[in-house]
């Protein structure tokens, strides 16, 4: 059995962790053929509908008394205990920041190695990985011995695939907590970001770098990306600057993305920006450095400043728009 955590955005299950339950189903080997999902929140009917269609036959949803927030640690204890409980051969989440945080606490509780960013499992024994390292300019394949697997997905690795509805039990699992697992509880999450779009799941993203210049030149991009529907993202070196919060970051260290279209603009092409965004479908590149390394990865490319083309690139799109 593969046991899958999930976590759920403000418009259903997290696109990531679709992604983890359909490479769940598409794992080799017979401990596949039933996928189990927990969470740590009530699902509405919406999100247990796409649990039915990622063939999940069973939901469990952790209960930890007087913890109002998000504690790893809590969290973990009740993934370990369920692994454990449900003798799964596979505890699997995805490659987020929730994800990779609470399986590292699991592994620590089961005493068992952890493998991140995988982009391929096959059970055997010992069980082999293939992982993206290096901002994914190289791929690492490595056994793995553990009892259960631990592993997290790396993002936008796999396409989200549909089954026919399955039968879904929803089961309460109340954590038996030890004194040390509350001690770190965020209760309240502030500076998300400035769009209301999940920069990881937009179909548009309008991406800044050094070349924007300061906080206030990212208004044009925000326009751009408010006219198409998509949220902005920026480089490392502007969050550094202070210009954007870290949850706005495209990178190695911060968001992976894989939209239609991304938009780099100013961005010279670090390989840790790279590693973020270089699954993405399209990628359009405004610089006025025609030798940046960026452009080696641009399906079409503006060669010119940034603040005189997208201001254009705007009024293009407004009267595209207007009626």
């Amino acid at each position: 059995m593969t046991l899958v955590y999930i976590e759920q955005s403000d418009s259903g299950i997290d696109d990531l962790s679709l992604q983890a339950l359909t490479f769940a189903r598409s794992v080799a080997g017979p401990t596949a053929t039933l996928t189990e999902a927990v969470t740590a929140e009530v699902l509405g009917d919406a999100a247990l509908e796409s649990l039915r269609r990622q063939g999940v036959s069973t939901l469990h949803v952790l209960r930890t008394a007087d913890i109002d927030g998000y504690a790893p640690a809590a969290l973990a204890r009740g993934v370990a205990e369920l692994a454990q409980q449900r003798a799964a051969a596979v505890v699997m989440a995805p490659s987020s920041d929730h994800g990779n945080e609470v399986m590292a606490h699991t592994a620590a509780i089961l005493d068992q190695p952890l493998a991140t960013d995988v982009l391929s499992l096959t059970l055997g024994a010992p069980a082999t990985v293939a992982r993206a390292r290096w901002g994914g300019s190289l791929i690492e394949h490595a056994e793995v011995m553990g009892e259960p697997l631990l592993v997290t997905l790396a993002a936008h690795s796999v396409e989200v695939a549909e089954v026919s509805p399955a039968e879904l039990a929803v089961l309460d699992f109340e954590v038996t907590l030890r004194p040390l697992d509350a001690v770190v509880v965020a209760s309240k999450v502030q500076g998300e970001g400035s769009s209301s779009i999940n920069l990881a799941d937009a179909k548009v993203v309008v991406s800044g770098g050094r070349g924007v210049g300061s906080t206030e030149g990212f208004a044009v991009l925000e326009e751009l990306a408010d006219l198409l529907g998509g949220a902005v993202g920026c480089s490392r070196v502007v969050t550094s600057a202070g210009w954007r919060p870290h949850t706005d970051q495209v990178g190695q260290t911060g968001t992976k993305v894989a939209p239609d279209l991304y938009i780099a603009c100013g961005i010279s092409g670090a390989t840790q920006h790279l590693a973020g965004c270089r699954t993405s479908k399209t990628m359009l590149v405004i610089n006025n450095d025609p030798e940046a390394s960026i452009m080696a990865h641009a399906d079409y490319a503006i060669i010119g400043d940034l603040h005189t083309v997208l201001p254009a690139v705007v009024a293009e799109v407004r009267k595209a728009q207007s009626p």
